[in-house]
């Protein structure tokens, strides 16, 4: 097995262990630093997606330089990287985070897209990644660390306001009132699905070639 199959795998292994944090009070914990209280749980889990992230990059770089592309490579990669996203993207709306019909939407567009894929592959043509593919992934990837990013904020925030009421409580939780609704959060999620809506566009407009075929030899 090649050194970029084996990052490849690394990545997949990750997300266990990121669904485990990821999944749990996103304002809970005990990690103390300067007098401030941080989310124990949610740093994890943005340092291991950050990580999982850096390797999405780290295989495709190491496959390119020493010419370790290969088909398992092509198909596991995206699939590992799908996984990776669309674990934070669930959990967002389970924890209020993202409203539940963007994460539809934008998982929505990620099948649409791999069935397009499978299509074209049974045709035996490739779906060149695109610019606007590219830009997605970032987007997404960046909107998932912002949104964790938030959270560690308003929780060191609200651990100082509390501390300041209540010194030497021991609170272990931390009430701050962070909503789907924040303007903050919602800003974010709109950015990630307007760019997943217009990456899924492009895709099917630059093939739509294929769809085309297909319904004409159905009727």
């Amino acid at each position: 097995m090649t050194t970029a199959n084996k990052i490849t795998l690394t990545r997949i292994c990750m997300i266990p262990f990121f669904l485990y944090f990821a999944s749990q009070p996103m304002l809970s914990g005990d990690y103390m630093r300067g007098g401030l209280q941080f989310p124990t749980f949610t740093v994890v889990a943005l340092i291991l997606f950050c990580v999982a992230s850096f390797t999405d990059f780290l295989d495709g770089y190491v496959a390119r330089k020493y010419n370790q592309v290969t088909d398992f490579g092509k198909f596991v990669d995206p699939l590992a990287d799908k996984l990776l996203v669309s674990s934070a993207l669930v959990l967002f709306a389970e924890q209020g985070a993202m409203a539940g019909w963007m994460v539809c939407v934008i998982l929505a567009r990620e099948l649409i897209i791999t069935s397009l894929r499978v299509v074209a592959a049974n045709k035996g043509r490739v779906l060149a990644a695109t610019w606007t593919g590219k830009v997605k992934t970032c987007v997404q990837i960046g909107g998932i660390i912002l949104i964790y990013l938030y959270y560690i904020l308003m929780g060191a925030i609200g651990s100082g306001m509390v501390n300041n009421m209540l010194s030497d409580s021991g609170v272990g939780i931390l009430f701050v009132n962070t909503s789907g609704t924040d303007a903050f959060l919602t800003l974010v999620g709109w950015v990630v699905t307007l760019v997943t809506i217009y990456s899924g566009y492009d895709y099917l407009r630059k093939n739509w070639d294929l769809i085309k075929d297909g319904a004409v030899k159905q009727k």
